[in-house]
């Protein structure tokens, strides 16, 4: 059981890349957005020295030398009982120790990631990561050992034991990790080294972003900021914003690179000792999604690279009076979009009414973020970049981290996290141990989330140059989403196959970024000297190897379900509830077969797809008033 908090955050750890909630040139101030919550981590625990936390962290490892004690070498006789001796008890105590240590993890986690400068939170995040490891170590001979139970005693047993049978699902998909599964001893000594391999320089890589400074004209600003730089309308600012970042992208070339070629070898020892046979075959086994299936959304996206981005950026080009644009004028704001930031209560109260008007109870769980103090909004110095939704554990609740500064794609991250938060919160009704959902349906509500929201706006304008500037947002959106994504979903493969056969230098892994730019963006994108370092900012790449194509696969799905839900009669919000609070007990097929959809059917990515186009068309049709 590795720390809950390093698990469930690279699931739903998010970031566009390219499109940060970073300050403003003009870096607004508190004034101006509003008061800006600030998560209460009490909810978890006191503090970090405080007698809560402190008995909670020995007690589970008290915990989980009873559990050892109880319970190792006994699981096939346990099968064969029920009651407090049978194997359903055995799951029952398992499941009460991985709430406490998520609690635990989860703590530690979000306090570092409120700062992840401090010296002091980074001690404490490696202190409490180090003894769960420890912890785990104990406690990870048991779904070994249940997969070593024949099939047939384990279905005697679900149909003996009323306890056992509650965790039918999450006993059957274990069991899809049993061809990877290595003896104990050697997944003790992966675990174990976990802390000192992919743990350390996941850690080397967030530290070192969060010390990053680039220089604007003699001021020093953070990662953020400099980024948010690129949606600023003059076109010298953006310039000088992407010039500030190459420089420090390129002064720190080589710890980058070293990160990138230790994490790729050592993922590929991984998958080698396990028997893996492709490079992302790991990740889909997580993902519980079939190989082929991602293999036809990609093959999908490629497609249609020329009718999504390669068209839109040349209308794009256009718009701004340029032949071709930069690569820094890609998210540049056309010269319809509005300039005035969005207060804090305003994005609050434009997400809860697009959820209340889908739902009523969407938008009372979303509710809760804003009045319980479930988020954290601020950009500040040292917090860590981007967004994300944090589950926890079902005993607590999620927490929502964005930085927000105001611009209108803030508020589509805030609608975006909160559909991940109302997703969690729903889910946890499953229990800590199918909670979880897969990447590739952990990213639906959040991006029904904002298809809500940019819909409930959308249909509110009525100025036409307001409509093309909304328009165009939620194109360049999608496409950061499935294009982009998709994109870097084939440069990491690119990577960590080139990797195997050596290591990469910087200028190997830039020439392999720029190879997977160029087509997808196309050739309305002028890529010039110092975008090829820019690969090495994205922290997926790092934090969670081919996490990427779930963001185009929930994109797609999304698009096909709000399809479904717009020619609905009735009935359509309930099954959508269905779908969430299953969290991690159903397949992604099972999920969508009420609503008629199939994701191995290959028209299922190009109705998807579809909906970008037709925005693309509409976009057109402006242009032509």
């Amino acid at each position: 059981m590795p720390s809950a908090f390093s698990a469930s955050r690279s699931n739903l750890f998010r970031q566009i890349p390219f499109v940060s909630n970073g300050a403003s040139a003009a870096s607004p101030s508190d004034a101006d957005l509003g008061d800006l919550p600030v998560w209460k981590l009490e909810d978890l625990y006191p503090s970090r020295d405080s007698t809560e936390f402190v008995n909670d962290l020995s007690r589970a490892m008290e915990m989980a030398l009873a559990f050892e004690t109880r319970w190792k070498g006994r699981l096939s006789d346990a099968a064969a009982r029920t009651g407090d001796e049978g194997l359903g008890a055995a799951i029952a105590a398992y499941e009460a120790l991985d709430d406490l240590v998520g609690r635990i993890g989860s703590f530690a986690g979000l306090t570092y990631y409120s700062d992840t400068a401090s010296p002091a939170n980074g001690k404490f995040f490696g202190d409490v990561q180090a003894k769960l490891t420890d912890l785990s170590a104990h406690l990870l001979f048991f779904p070994l050992e249940l997969n070593r139970i024949d099939d047939s005693q384990i279905d005697a047993c679900l149909k003996a034991d009323e306890r056992a049978a509650h965790y039918a699902p999450w006993l059957l998909d274990l069991r899809k990790d049993k061809p990877f599964q290595l003896d104990d001893r050697l997944e003790q000594l992966f675990l174990e080294k976990s802390m000192t391999s992919a743990g350390a320089f996941n850690r080397l890589f967030d530290e070192t972003m969060a010390d990053l400074r680039f220089d604007l004209d003699g001021e020093k600003l953070p990662l953020e900021r400099t980024l948010n730089l690129l949606q600023e309308p003059d076109e010298e600012t953006r310039r000088k914003a992407a010039a500030a970042l190459s420089k420090t992208f390129g002064e720190n070339l080589r710890v980058f690179t070293l990160i990138t070629n230790t994490l790729a070898k050592d993922k590929e020892i991984g998958d080698r000792w396990r028997g893996f046979e492709d490079i992302a075959d790991s990740r889909h086994l997580a993902n519980r999604v079939e190989r082929e299936v991602v293999d036809a959304l990609a093959a999908a996206v490629r497609e249609a690279y020329p009718r999504l981005s390669h068209r839109y950026y040349a209308m794009k080009a256009k718009w701004l009076g340029m032949e071709q644009m930069n690569f820094w004028d890609r998210n540049a704001p056309l010269p319809e979009s509005p300039n005035a930031l969005i207060p804090w209560n305003e994005a609050k109260e434009t997400v809860l009414a697009a959820y209340g008007r889908f739902a009523p109870e969407m938008a009372a769980i979303a509710g809760r973020f804003f009045d319980e103090g479930w988020i954290d909004a601020p950009a500040r110095a040292g917090k860590a970049p981007g967004a994300f939704a944090h589950p926890t554990v079902p005993s607590a609740h999620p927490y929502v981290l964005v930085n927000y500064l105001g611009k209108p794609r803030d508020v589509m991250t805030l609608a975006h996290e909160l559909g991940h938060g109302v997703h969690q919160v729903l889910a946890g009704e499953q229990g800590a141990l199918m909670c979880q959902t897969p990447l590739t349906l952990a990213e639906t509500a959040s991006v029904f989330g904002e298809m809500l929201t940019f819909r409930a706006l959308l249909e509110r304008t009525t100025d036409r140059r307001e409509r093309k500037a909304m328009l165009a947002q939620k194109v360049e959106d999608m496409i950061n989403t499935v294009v982009r994504q998709i994109a870097f979903y084939d440069f990491e493969r690119k990577v960590h196959t080139a990797r195997r056969e050596g290591e990469l230098t910087a200028e190997q892994i830039g020439e392999l970024w720029l190879s997977v730019q160029s087509e997808s963006l196309g050739p309305a994108i002028r890529i010039s000297e110092g975008y090829e370092t820019w690969w090495t900012y994205i922290p997926h790449f790092i934090h969670s190897p081919f996490y990427v194509y779930a963001y185009a696969f929930g994109d797609c799905l999304v698009n096909s379900l709000y399809a479904v839900y717009q020619n609905a009669e009735s009935g359509f919000q309930q099954k959508y509830f269905d779908l969430l609070k299953a969290g991690g007990t159903k397949h992604h097929s099972e999920l969508l077969a009420p609503f008629g959809l199939d994701a191995t059917d290959p028209a299922f990515w190009s109705k998807g797809l579809s909906m970008i186009e037709g925005l693309i068309d509409e976009l057109a049709a402006l242009d032509q008033v």
